[in-house]
């Protein structure tokens, strides 16, 4: 008889959501007005350590403005990782602007000492900004993503960019409860590090608010300016005077309540996860010919997505056949994502030195991971792996 699907990475709704909903539609404040809004960013801070947050629709809207507060232009080039949801990519484009794709380490996080050796070697610094060589657009901003939650190791890209004048934009989306546990960036949240953070808590994330995103900062301005952009760029809201073209981008009191709620959970839900992790890792790498992807070191992931790799000189399995036959199964997998550079939209672009990343690509699938998930399925999904390799 088979067991129920399991599924890749869906919510736990076991706190005070329904509670907090409840108030929200008793006292009528169901939009973008209402307590558990500024309840939601103020709490947030206080987990992350940011002294700013403005939460936003989604960690693309987030993204979108992060970007334009940064200054960026049409024409410019932002370098950005290949490795990452075509989300992260899409922002730059929705200000005309163009990647720059760089390759990943083994975390799945853009290759710091390809984008440090790039900085140095293909573009020069003229009236306090930096441009590409070849093309002589300037590049504002760097992108990294935390790939998975794992952190990115940003001190030599920090150190370069300052140098250079190139702002750094973190994509934490999945990377609430990440750490940094050691030098300069100890006790730092993913995501404080740079200019600015995006958060993201959508529906497969360590937590949710059925949608929504959240923008760190420690920039008072910043923060700021991105509450107004979100907010259509309200001047005068009686007098409906909009003096910049703002964004209809500000999260609901309903959303807000539901992240709060789970907020309230994230330390049960950060304790679960490391307990799926470590059961997976001492269980999967006892199989040949499968590799589980651990975690950098350097920080305390939060290990919200879990990957592992077909090692292509030992079976002869696609991935595409494996994801098939663990479905079969009832346990739902997936690739991870088709590079950047790769995709339609981007093929033009250029792409700097990327190798590591066509191979992940080609061989690394995600396995189910949700915060509760048992160990008794977790004991399935090792089973259905090691039957689908006989």
């Amino acid at each position: 008889m088979k067991h129920k699907m399991i599924p890749l990475s869906v919510p736990s709704i076991k706190g005070k959501e329904l509670l907090y909903l409840k108030e929200c539609i008793k006292t009528e404040y169901v939009s973008s007005v209402g307590k558990h809004v500024n309840l939601f960013e103020k709490k947030i801070c206080k987990f992350t350590g940011s002294k700013y947050a403005v939460s936003c629709t989604n960690g693309t809207a987030s993204l979108h403005l992060g970007l334009r507060i940064m200054g960026v232009e049409e024409d410019d080039e932002i370098i950005v990782p290949t490795m990452t949801f075509v989300a992260t990519v899409n922002a730059i484009k929705y200000l005309k602007a163009n990647p720059i794709f760089m390759d990943c380490d083994n975390y799945f996080n853009i290759d710091v000492n390809k984008v440090v050796s790039f900085i140095k070697e293909n573009t020069f610094f003229k009236n306090n900004y930096s441009y590409n060589k070849k093309t002589k657009k300037r590049i504002p901003v760097l992108i990294v993503v935390h790939v998975f939650g794992n952190a990115v190791n940003l001190i030599p890209l920090i150190e370069i960019c300052k140098k250079r004048n190139i702002k750094v934009i973190e994509d934490a989306a999945g990377a609430l409860g990440t750490f940094y546990l050691v030098g300069k960036l100890k006790s730092m949240h993913a995501g404080t590090v740079g200019d600015v953070g995006c958060l993201s808590f959508n529906g497969n994330k360590i937590i949710t608010s059925g949608g929504g995103g959240m923008i760190l900062t420690r920039d008072k301005k910043i923060a700021q300016r991105a509450l107004y952009l979100s907010t259509q760029a309200s001047d005068n809201s009686t007098k409906y005077i909009h003096n910049d073209i703002g964004y209809n981008y500000r999260l609901t009191n309903i959303q807000a309540a539901v992240g709060l709620a789970q907020l309230e959970m994230i330390n049960i839900f950060l304790r679960k996860k490391n307990k799926i992790y470590n059961y997976y890792k001492n269980e999967l790498n006892k199989i040949k010919g499968v590799y589980f992807n651990n975690k950098p070191k350097y920080a305390k992931n939060n290990k919200w997505m879990m990957s592992i790799q077909i090692d292509e000189n030992t079976i002869s399995l696609k991935k595409d056949k494996f994801i098939e036959l663990l479905s079969k199964q009832n346990i739902e997998t997936r690739s991870i994502w088709l590079p950047a550079h790769q995709q339609k939209s981007y093929l033009n672009y250029q792409a700097y030195k990327i190798k590591n990343a066509d191979q992940i690509y080609r061989k690394t699938l995600c396995i189910p991971a949700s915060s509760n998930l048992t160990l008794k399925q977790a004991d399935l999904v090792v089973n259905a792996i090691k039957k689908s390799l006989d």
